[in-house]
C-alpha cells in the first residue's frame, strides 16, 4: 500500500481512491487514473482502513462506521486527509493529499491582491469553490503569508488538520473537530475568548457558524472560512438563504458591513498537460460593493462592478482571469471558454483582444 502510495504522489496525485471489488485509482491532473491491475477484496480494504485509524477505540468500532474522517502521515512522502465510508456494505477509502510543504501565493499562481486581502486588520474572508478546486491549499497560503509577516495569534478550526504551520512571527494554535474541540461551532464560540487576532474555520455549514463568525469579524478579528459556492455573487445569496426569511434582511446589512473579501477559485487543465492553474474571481467590499450587498434589487450588479474594480482595488471577474490565462497560452481557449461564467462576453473579449494584438 505505502509504495503505490508513494508512487501516486511522485506522479502528482491530488487523490486516491481505496474501494473493495476495484484497483487502487488515483486523480492525476484531474483524471481518474488505475494505479494497478489487481482489485482489492473487502478484508484487504478493511485491513487498510483500520491501519488508517489512529484512535484505538475508533478501531475496536470498525463494523459499525459509516463514515469517518482522519487525517494520515507518511514519512518522507505528505499527509493525507482520509474518509473513509461504506458503499455495498464494504468500505471504500478516499485520501486528499496533504503536502509537507505549506504553500505559497507564488507557488500557487495566486493574484498578487491576496497578500493585501491577508494583512486585513478585521472583516470576513471567504474563499469559494466546488470540491476540489484548491480551497484548502489558498487558505493555508493566506495563513502562511500572515505568519511571515504579522505578529498575531491565529486560531485554526479545521476537520481534519491539513497543513501543519510552524511559529514564524505569528503564534499559531491549530485546532481539530472531534479531537481538540466538539464542532466549528464551538471552537469558533471558544475561539474568541483565546485572545486571537485571526480565526480560520475550515467551513461554515449553517447559519449559527456563519452567524458567529460575523459576531467575531464585527468585534474586530479577521475570519477566514471556505464555502462551496462557485463565484461572489452566488456566495452572497447562499448565505442569506441560510438565515430564516424573517432575519434575511439584518443579515443582509452585517453581511455587508463584516465582509471583507471573497475569493472563488476553479481549477483548469493546463494548455501544455502537465498540471492545472488556477482562475480566480476577486471581491473587495469597496463601498459600492457593500451598497449593493445591502440593497437586494442590486446585488445582481456585483460582477460588473468587480470587472470595473480591477485597475483601482485589484478586483477581477473568472472572465477577466480566463483572458489572461489564454493570452498567457496557460490554457488553451476551449478549456477557458467552456469555464466561463458568461461565454459569449468572454468569446468577444478574446477576440477582441487578439484583433487589438
Amino acid at each position: 500500500m505505502e509504495k503505490i502510495i508513494k508512487a501516486a504522489v511522485e506522479r502528482g496525485a491530488s487523490d486516491l481512491h481505496i474501494k473493495a471489488g476495484d484497483v487502487f485509482r488515483a486523480r492525476i491532473d484531474g483524471r481518474l487514473v488505475p494505479l494497478t491491475k489487481q482489485a482489492l477484496t473487502p478484508d484487504q480494504t478493511k485491513a487498510i482502513a483500520l491501519r488508517l485509524i489512529p484512535n484505538e477505540d475508533d478501531r475496536k468500532k470498525i463494523d459499525r462506521i459509516t463514515d469517518y474522517d482522519c487525517s494520515w502521515g507518511m514519512a518522507g512522502v505528505g499527509r493525507f486527509r482520509v474518509n473513509i465510508l461504506r458503499q455495498r456494505s464494504s468500505f471504500m477509502i478516499v485520501m486528499r493529499v496533504i503536502p509537507f510543504e505549506v504553500p505559497t501565493f507564488d507557488g500557487l499562481s495566486l493574484p498578487p491582491v491576496l497578500a493585501r486581502i491577508a494583512l486585513a486588520e478585521r472583516g470576513l474572508v471567504l474563499v469559494t469553490g466546488v470540491t476540489g478546486s484548491g480551497k484548502s491549499s489558498t487558505m493555508a497560503a493566506l495563513v502562511n503569508y500572515m505568519n511571515a509577516n504579522m505578529s498575531k495569534h491565529i486560531v485554526t478550526l479545521e476537520n481534519p488538520i491539513e497543513f501543519l504551520h510552524r511559529d514564524i512571527q505569528c503564534s499559531v494554535s491549530q485546532r481539530e473537530i472531534g479531537v481538540d474541540t466538539e464542532s466549528f461551532r464551538t471552537g469558533l464560540r471558544a475561539a474568541l475568548r483565546q485572545d486571537p487576532d485571526v480565526v480560520m474555520v475550515g467551513e461554515m455549514r449553517d447559519a449559527e457558524t456563519i452567524d458567529t463568525a460575523m459576531k467575531a469579524a464585527e468585534t474586530g478579528h479577521l475570519v477566514l472560512s471556505t464555502l462551496h459556492t462557485p463565484d461572489a455573487h452566488t456566495t452572497i445569496t447562499r448565505i442569506l438563504a441560510m438565515f430564516p426569511p424573517e432575519e434575511q434582511g439584518i443579515t443582509r446589512v452585517r453581511l455587508a458591513e463584516s465582509l471583507h473579501a471573497v475569493v472563488s477559485q476553479r481549477l483548469l487543465p493546463r494548455a501544455d498537460g502537465k498540471g492545472r492553474v488556477v482562475a480566480a474571481e476577486i471581491m473587495i467590499a469597496t463601498p459600492l460593493v457593500r451598497d449593493l450587498i445591502m440593497d437586494e434589487q442590486r446585488t445582481s450588479e456585483l460582477r460588473d462592478v468587480i470587472a470595473e474594480g480591477r485597475d483601482q482595488y485589484g478586483m477581477q471577474t473568472f472572465d477577466q482571469h480566463l483572458a489572461d490565462l489564454v493570452g498567457q497560452g496557460a490554457v488553451t481557449y476551449e478549456v477557458a471558454h467552456a469555464a466561463a461564467s458568461r461565454p459569449s462576453d468572454f468569446a468577444l473579449t478574446v477576440r477582441t483582444f487578439s484583433e487589438t494584438r
